[in-house]
């Protein structure tokens, strides 16, 4: 008997409707979208209107001092807001977050300060904040290998039988790579308490979603690895966190790992050395703008009676404030030593790069100015702790 496989192959699956739990316009979603979900409370809506405020306002603050040059690169989240703030909301304080280079509105969200977050954008540190204080990886530039360590430390908790949950952060072409399959099957198989958050902006760089897998939704490959995936609009920051809460509430019960996928758009280009107009539609821009997830939530609280001009205006204030502390902490030029070049290298210091280091004091010193004692030469001493 032969198979026909051009009739299987023929197109692909109409992908289905996104769940959510207030539509486009601002209102409740029917029960039909929401999928058995319940719309959080008042208060938790209201607290998660306010964080998308506050990172909206950095993130467009950051971008602007990107243009002027303060910064080498920034890669904006505007519009992936409901996706960033769910997943952090959604985290207990002694949970991990293992986000992207893209991810600093998280970071933001979850306490990290502006100059530590923004420390490897103008080139002082890859990591500019301490990673065990914060409960945050490094951001990662190479697509998906925080879903690796994530899985790690995950596992590792579920080994020590603590209640640690990871959330890792990835966008849609990450999953195309060859660790994210290796981090599902594994997290899947060993039921490591992970949660995988792919926030589909539809674009990696420049490769539509089309060009790069043939499925319905991101979410469907999780049967294939054995675990429970969730197709979620993600400017619905209602829908993302309820679904994103109940997967870290399941992973932390010993239920294993979940993927979600957030439907949302990358409004700005890729970072600012990108031209964004020379693969995508300026017309679908003007749709996605139509589905601002605070513009949504906005209009959804207003029409519920529990958001007043005055506790609007308060966070525009206090979202002004964070700009202008972003700005001042910019215009400070960053204090540079050469010598940090041998610091964290080795936990043992090695002859050799000690020598090296003495090298570059004594260098260092017959230029500076006598009253410069940031480069004085002294023994390398082990250093322990976070990466800075």
């Amino acid at each position: 008997m032969s198979l026909n496989v051009e009739s299987l192959v023929e197109s692909p699956l109409a992908a289905p409707r996104p769940l959510r739990l207030i539509d486009d316009t601002g209102r409740a979603a029917p029960p039909d979208e929401a999928g058995g979900l319940t719309l959080p409370d008042p208060d938790t809506l209201r607290s998660l209107y306010r964080r998308m405020v506050v990172a909206r306002r950095f993130d467009v603050q950051v971008t602007a001092l990107t243009r002027q040059g303060r910064l080498a690169t920034y890669p904006s989240a505007l519009g992936q807001e409901a996706c960033e703030i769910a997943a952090v909301a959604a985290l207990g304080a002694d949970d991990w977050l293992f986000p992207t280079y893209r991810d600093s509105i998280a970071l933001l969200t979850r306490g990290v300060p502006p100059e530590q977050i923004l420390a490897s954008f103008r080139g002082d540190w890859h990591s500019g904040y301490d990673q065990n204080a914060h409960r945050i990886a490094a951001q990662a530039t190479p697509l998906a290998t925080q879903a690796l360590h994530a899985v790690g430390l995950a596992t590792a908790s579920k080994l020590k039988r603590d209640s640690t949950v990871a959330l890792t952060l990835l966008g849609d072409g990450a999953t195309s790579e060859g660790d994210a399959h290796e981090a599902f099957n594994f997290a899947a198989v060993w039921q490591a308490p992970v949660v995988f958050l792919v926030q589909n902006n539809q674009f990696a760089i420049s490769v539509p979603l089309d060009k790069q897998m043939r499925c319905r939704t991101i979410a469907d490959k999780a049967i294939g690895y054995g675990m429970p995936g969730y197709f979620v609009d993600g400017n619905d920051v209602a829908a993302m966190y309820a679904v994103t809460s109940a997967a870290v509430e399941n992973a932390r019960a010993g239920l294993g790992p979940t993927l979600i996928e957030g439907l949302t758009y990358r409004m700005e280009a890729h970072t600012n050395s990108d031209d964004p107009s020379r693969y995508r539609d300026a017309g679908d821009l003007e749709i996605w703008r139509r589905r601002d997830p605070i513009t949504r939530l906005d209009t959804y609280l207003g029409e519920i009676g529990v958001l007043s001009d005055a506790e609007r205006a308060d966070i525009r204030a206090e979202a002004e404030d964070l700009a202008a502390d972003t700005r001042e902490c910019m215009t400070r030029s960053a204090p540079v030593d050469p010598l940090e070049l041998f610091d964290h290298v080795y936990a043992t210091p090695r002859a050799a790069l000690a020598e090296q280091r003495a090298f570059l004091a004594a260098e260092l010193a017959e230029h500076a100015a006598p009253s410069d004692a940031s480069t004085t030469a002294g023994p390398i001493t082990a250093q322990t702790g976070g990466t800075r």
